[in-house]
């Protein structure tokens, strides 16, 4: 027997949710309920447990994305599930779409060594200051970096107060007395040994990370992954990624062709060559190379924060190889699974098209403006008027604020939010600020739904 499901709306939104369930065609069958209000969005749990009479035999209750209050004690007083829906409507196909895939993003076989490269020049409070931020947002693994010609005699203070604090270490170097002193110290990983430095594995205990003698040089990184397979040590084999016109390409077939001769052994991917020296968004750079890393079987990765551009690519590196573990264990795309990697664009950007949303002013009857935007541009509306246009400022004569500055500033943000919405091809809720994915940090808090937002500033009366 097919699951029923009873959808609580208001008046505004009801034809239109009525029209796309019947386009849905779902499995469940279902009710639509008009609770006796004009927006959806103004419903509250309190007023569901007023209001709600009969539950038509359903078996869960949907209500608005934005509806606030305790839904779980009104679960429990209704004797069924009460669950909030998707903000937009026409986000619900995607909604039972999502509910059913239930994909989990807790797993990932790919190691982060994000790299501290200037270790030499700060203080270790300072290197530690910056493995936590780093472990934060996902690294396994701190990676300090020497500098050619540098003393850097607190070394070993760095390395032992990294691994005191419960961190994994690994010393970036190509000096032989560096790797020599960071295995000492405590190193997990030596990046990078080659075939005429492998003689410091035999001093330490530190994981060797193994790369050609000389540039493109496969036949010395072959001789250095026999010699260490020889003696039953483990390692990492990284024949180094060439940043873009300086051989990134042949790099790439390098690697395949490490992985085609060597299907089982251990693998590094140094991405920074790629999202430090490409002045490109590193959204999309690194969701690429995690991917590159999923379809060789690669296991870990190098990445660095120098460039300001590139001061998110631990955490977007960490979205991406969670991102591409799933869509690999399933056998899919990595599409729908996460929308954290898309800062600048959304799947469905524009979910009203201009005439729904202008059936939808039509049933407006009180002054509150509602700002929306359409693949046409920015629409304000209430009842005294409907106005579009590409440029806020083309609106301003229409909205008659002159004389209310608070309310006047009110509009100015949203509709400066609905410009870079429009402009960039990403969703716009009023109310709501635009989402980055992992590209920011955001300031704002969650919207807690239990509760009623407070008014803004501007709409405070003193």
């Amino acid at each position: 027997m097919s699951e029923h499901i009873l959808f609580l709306t208001g008046r505004l939104a009801e034809k239109q949710l009525r029209a796309i369930l019947e386009k849905m065609q779902p499995e469940f069958t279902y009710t639509v309920h008009e609770l006796g209000l004009k927006v959806a969005a103004l419903m509250t749990a309190d007023m569901i447990a007023r209001r709600l009479t009969d539950t038509f035999g359903a078996d869960r209750i949907l209500v608005p994305g934005r509806c606030r209050g305790d839904l779980e004690a009104l679960s429990q007083d209704l004797g069924l599930p009460v669950e909030r829906g998707p903000e937009e409507l026409k986000d619900l196909p995607q909604f039972f779409g999502q509910a059913a895939q239930q994909i989990d993003l807790n797993r990932y076989s790919v190691k982060i060594f994000a790299e501290i490269t200037d270790a030499p020049h700060v203080t270790v409070e300072e290197v530690v200051k910056r493995a936590y931020y780093y472990q934060q947002n996902g690294a396994d693994v701190i990676d300090i970096g020497c500098l050619p010609s540098t003393d850097f005699p607190h070394m070993e203070a760095v390395i032992g107060t990294l691994k005191q604090e419960g961190f994994t270490v690994s010393l970036d170097s190509l000096e032989n007395d560096d790797l020599l002193r960071g295995g000492k110290a405590g190193a997990d990983y030596l990046l990078s040994l080659h075939e005429s430095s492998l003689w410091i594995a035999d001093e330490v205990e530190s994981t060797p990370i193994l790369i050609p003698e000389k540039h493109e040089d496969l036949a010395s990184l072959d001789r250095a992954i026999q010699g260490m397979q020889a003696k039953h040590r483990a390692f990492i084999v990284d024949p180094i990624l060439d940043p873009l016109h300086f051989g990134f390409t042949a790099s790439i077939v390098r690697y395949h062709e490490v992985r085609k001769k060597y299907p089982d052994i251990e693998m590094m991917l140094g991405v920074g060559n790629i999202t430090e020296l490409t002045h490109a968004d590193t959204l999309g750079m690194n969701a690429l190379l995690l991917g590159i890393c999923s379809e060789l079987n690669i296991n870990s990765i190098l990445t660095t924060e120098v460039s300001k551009h590139a001061c998110r690519a631990v955490k977007e590196a960490d979205l991406a190889r969670r991102i591409m573990f799933a869509a690999k264990e399933h056998n899919m795309l990595p599409k729908h699974i996460d929308p954290g990697l898309m800062a600048l664009h959304e799947i469905s950007p524009f979910p009203y098209q201009l005439e729904e949303i202008k059936e939808l002013a039509a049933e407006i009857r009180d002054p509150s403006f509602r700002v929306q935007i359409s693949a046409e541009g920015l629409h304000i509306f209430n009842r005294d008027g409907f106005h579009s246009a590409t440029d806020p400022f083309d609106l301003y004569p229409a909205l008659q604020v002159e004389n209310d500055g608070g309310h006047a500033f009110y509009l100015g943000v949203e509709l400066a939010r609905a410009e870079i919405a429009w402009q960039l091809g990403k969703r716009f809720n009023q109310d709501q600020p635009l989402t980055w994915g992992c590209a920011a940090n955001t300031t704002e808090s969650t919207v807690d739904l239990h509760t009623f937002k407070p008014a803004g500033s501007t709409l405070q009366k003193k």
